[in-house]
Order: structure tokens, then C-alpha cells, then sequence
């Protein structure tokens, strides 16, 4: 997963990374919702977009997509990270207006780094 900024940043994200999904809704007002702190906020003209979507890694690092520029090869990508539920996604789109919503956490505990032994 990359986002391309407008101002020549860019967001990336492996999906076999991605351990949390997010929700934020836009306020009724128009301003964008508070993204977890680290997270970008997006670039201009995202704000006709009501819904960012938020993927977040095990150090808390992530990619911030709005809606706008999801197609359906990221719907169908997310319905394959384990347990995804697409009617809490619905319900939390629905639900998300000015703040923030988890929809998705791995399942797994994180693994610890083998033990390597060096000769």
C-alpha cells in the first residue's frame, strides 16, 4: 500500500504489515477527524473525501487513504487480512462522523524475532 502526496511525500505500508484498520469520519462541520498521532493528514483536495481510511503497523506507523482513492482492488485486499468483517466497515463508515473507529486488529499476538546464532 502507497499513498503519493500532492507535496511529493509519500505513505507506504507492506499489507503482511498492517495490523490495525481504522475509520475516521469527517465532522458534520467539514474538517477531517483526528488521525492517531504520526499518521499524515492527506494532501489538498482530500477534504470532499468523508472517509480515511487508516492502516497502522506494530510500531504505530501508517498509510491514511481517503476513500476517494480507494478503488475495488483495496476493498477486496482488505477483506483478505484474517477475520475482516466488511458489515462492521459498512457500520463504522456509517458511524465514523468525527472521530475514529478501529475496525480490524490482527488477531495474532505480535511473533518475537527468532533468536539468531551467529558463528
Amino acid at each position: 500500500m502507497t499513498r503519493h502526496y500532492a507535496d511529493g511525500s509519500v505513505d507506504a505500508l507492506a499489507w503482511e504489515d498492517v495490523v490495525e484498520v481504522r475509520v475516521v469520519g469527517n465532522s458534520p462541520g467539514g474538517g477531517a477527524g483526528t488521525p492517531a498521532a504520526g499518521t499524515a493528514t492527506g494532501a489538498a483536495g482530500d477534504a470532499e473525501a468523508d472517509v480515511l481510511y487508516i492502516l497502522l503497523d506494530r510500531e504505530g506507523q501508517g498509510c491514511v487513504v481517503p476513500r476517494s482513492a480507494t478503488d475495488g482492488a483495496f476493498l477486496s485486499r482488505l477483506r483478505y487480512l484474517p477475520d475482516f468483517d466488511l458489515d462492521r466497515l459498512s457500520a463504522a463508515m456509517d458511524a465514523a462522523r468525527g472521530s475514529s473507529v478501529v475496525v480490524w486488529r490482527s488477531p495474532d499476538p505480535p511473533s518475537a524475532l527468532p533468536d539468531l546464532e551467529y558463528d
